[in-house]
């Protein structure tokens, strides 16, 4: 299960193909009542940390909030969340380094 989700969710084709989701947007797409449910989930580990978007606003990679989504989709237990929600977070510094050697356009 895990292999595919990296496989398929974390690979984005062109850095230009990613979006922010705000948090309006990924409590939606998460289907969670409050913003509260988003902060609790980032303290269990259980929900990647936001980036920062402008100085008075963050947001959450769309590739990210829909790899914890199918992972829970698909029945993952809170530890195998964990160790995705590392690996995307692993996954940022790894996309950054590609851009800087020129690997994305």
């Amino acid at each position: 299960m895990m292999n595919h989700l990296n496989n398929g969710l974390l690979k984005p084709d062109k850095v230009g193909k990613m979006a922010i989701f705000r948090i309006g947007a990924v409590t939606k797409e998460l289907g969670y009542g409050s913003h509260t449910s988003i902060y609790e989930n980032i303290r269990m580990g259980l929900f990647t940390k936001s980036v920062k978007i402008s100085s008075r606003s963050v947001g959450w990679p769309d590739y990210e909030v829909r790899a914890i989504n199918s992972a829970r989709i698909a029945g993952a237990s809170e530890e195998q969340i964990r160790e995705l929600v590392n690996k995307l977070h692993l996954k940022r510094t790894e996309l950054f380094q590609a851009i800087e050697a020129g690997l994305y356009e």
